[in-house]
């Protein structure tokens, strides 16, 4: 427990109006008493998005409104200030001020950066050319959906750098605005971060049967465009050349650090952090995937959501216990692929695997046990009970007496931890 003094009648200046920030400004609001004095700026000029939803967007199965998480009129009634389409580009950190890029100046007692992350570009040849694209705000699904909408009946070709969460999430909304689709993925097998070599089949074979196009142990090498600046083909470091009319980078992120970095934080690869997401500066804090504890830096919701928690309580004053790391569970959001995974994508000497396998029904679980309990899942097709075996691995639960039943369900497997109990 740390103890901490923070008045709520301190003026909070919020740096970054995505969900990091957003979630913040939610959790301090339901608190009592609440800060009085917040201010929240965003370089983006439309209020907090739910930018998971980007994926659906861009599939056309969702619309833009479905993504406001709150409209201008929620700030005002809520006494917050609002502004939009302005960055901060200095920080006068003995005095408490910040100037944006428009002049205007704002003043502080605590500050926190929830500046977010940005496409990790690759270095090579052509990738500044127009049709190249990130995935990561309202603004590059505009333009994704743009080129996908004048793709003339699927002779267009996208190609997607990436075989990740996020680049399969767009491979699939623009296959399903009409264009022709190639994923790019570096290592072996899809998602190789998340799931095994087994899983990853069975989602290739669905993707594929769909009429995306993957390509494994692919390396970007360049670009290629024409006289007016448009991309028209990528090359690969093994010589293979893909047309493509339009490319989305989805192979990582880049926390944004730049306004910590310049103004004289500690920064690694994100705006280095105590546990109670503190900066080098005590009146400055930050969270969500700008940040770095312990040598980590975040892209999932789940750890952002405890960052915030701890933030939340530290501002208003409460006593709280730091940040610790705990896993998190995976999901893939394509419509009619279910993917659920959490822990060690390979079994180590210790592990017992438990593994069930129908590939007519296109089911498959692999579940890792040590000394009975549950350290990892892979889970593909019927995921019902993903979260329950997530719930277990968590508790650090002792499933020796449901073992048989584990891969059949929740269900047996309760019944029999209970009659055991």
């Amino acid at each position: 427990m740390t103890p901490h003094d923070s008045p709520t009648d301190e003026r909070l200046l919020i740096v970054g109006n995505g969900m990091a920030g957003h979630r913040l400004l939610e959790a301090l609001l339901a608190r009592e008493p609440r800060p009085q004095r917040i201010t929240v700026i965003g370089d983006e000029h439309t209020p907090a998005y739910n930018r998971i939803l980007l994926s659906p967007l861009l599939a056309g199965e969702t619309d833009r409104e479905t993504l406001t998480l709150r409209d201008h009129g929620w700030y005002t009634e809520q006494g917050v200030e609002l502004i939009l389409g302005e960055r901060i580009e200095t920080l006068d950190r003995e005095r408490r001020l910040a100037l944006t890029d428009t002049g205007r100046t704002l003043a502080y007692d605590r500050l926190v950066l929830a500046t977010g992350s940005r496409p990790a570009m690759p270095d090579v040849p052509g990738i500044r050319l127009r049709g190249v694209h990130g995935f990561r705000d309202l603004d590059d699904a505009a333009a994704l959906t743009r080129l996908a909408e004048s793709a003339r009946a699927g002779s267009d070709r996208a190609v997607v750098v990436g075989g990740g969460l996020l680049g399969l999430e767009a491979a699939e909304g623009l296959r399903k605005r009409g264009m022709q689709v190639s994923v790019l993925q570096r290592g072996t097998h899809l998602m190789n971060r998340q799931i095994d070599v087994t899983a990853a089949a069975l989602l290739r074979g669905e993707l594929e049967s769909r009429g995306l196009e993957v390509v494994t142990g692919a390396r970007l090498a360049a670009c290629d465009g024409d006289p007016q600046g448009h991309v028209t083909a990528v090359q690969l470091e093994d010589g293979r050349r893909l047309p493509a009319d339009c490319v989305v980078i989805a192979a990582g992120i880049t926390p944004n650090t730049e306004l910590g970095a310049r103004n004289g934080l500690t920064t690694r690869r994100g705006i280095v952090v105590d546990a109670w997401l503190t900066s080098s500066d005590p009146r400055i804090h930050a969270l969500g995937e700008c940040c770095e504890f312990e040598g980590r830096t975040y892209g999932l919701v789940e750890p952002i959501w405890r960052q915030v928690e701890v933030l939340a309580a530290r501002l208003c004053g409460e006593p709280v216990e730091g940040y610790v790391e705990a896993p998190s569970a995976t999901q893939l959001k394509v419509s009619g692929v279910s993917l659920y995974a959490f822990g060690p994508i390979e079994p180590d000497a210790d592990h017992e695997v438990l593994t069930y396998h129908d590939p007519q029904q296109g089911d498959y679980r692999r579940l890792l046990l040590r000394n009975d309990r549950l350290e990892g899942a892979v889970l593909y097709g019927d995921t019902a009970f993903g979260p329950w075996y997530f719930e277990r691995s968590l508790a650090g639960s002792d499933l020796g007496a449901c073992r048989q039943a584990l891969l059949f369900g929740a269900g047996d497997a309760n019944a029999l931890l209970e009659e055991a109990a």
